[in-house]
């Protein structure tokens, strides 16, 4: 495939992540979805961001996978997105439960991307405790905003 064709796809893909609903559901899963437990994860299967979850992690899977059938190249797609390190960080620790409650593949393109991708392990792991302390810090500063 061309390097045109591919930078093609990855503007696509750009333009769908601007998408207003794609756009509130990428916004909370990435502020307000934080799960701790598989008990979270289905709990917002089952809130009024069940829309937004599966939307968030459908979009990254299939984004993945013209990647790993050769769509766009590995190199090409990470230089041009982060965004799937946070999302695979924030789920990788309930893949497991998650595959066995819903199904064997649920993220598989994902899982390989970040797999193939050298250091893209460490790099959901770094981006999942990145979100911690940021969530923390914003739970301080609003702690003394508040007058507590």
């Amino acid at each position: 495939m061309a390097i045109q064709d591919e930078a093609a796809l990855i503007l696509q893909l750009y333009d769908l992540r601007r998408e207003d609903t794609m756009r509130m559901a990428r916004d909370w899963f990435a502020r307000d979805f934080n799960p701790e437990s598989m008990a979270d994860i289905e709990s917002a299967l089952s809130s009024e961001h069940s829309g937004h979850l599966r939307m968030v992690v459908s979009y990254w899977d299939m984004a993945a996978a013209l990647v790993q059938n050769g769509a766009i190249s590995m190199q090409l797609f990470n230089d041009t997105n982060g965004e799937q390190f946070m999302v695979f960080g924030k789920i990788e620790p309930f893949l497991q439960d998650i595959r066995n409650a819903f199904g064997p593949y649920f993220l598989t393109n994902l899982e390989k991307l970040i797999d193939a991708t050298p250091g893209g392990r460490e790099r959901a792991a770094t981006m999942r405790e990145r979100m911690k302390t940021m969530r923390t810090r914003m739970a301080a500063a609003q702690g003394k905003t508040s007058g507590a």
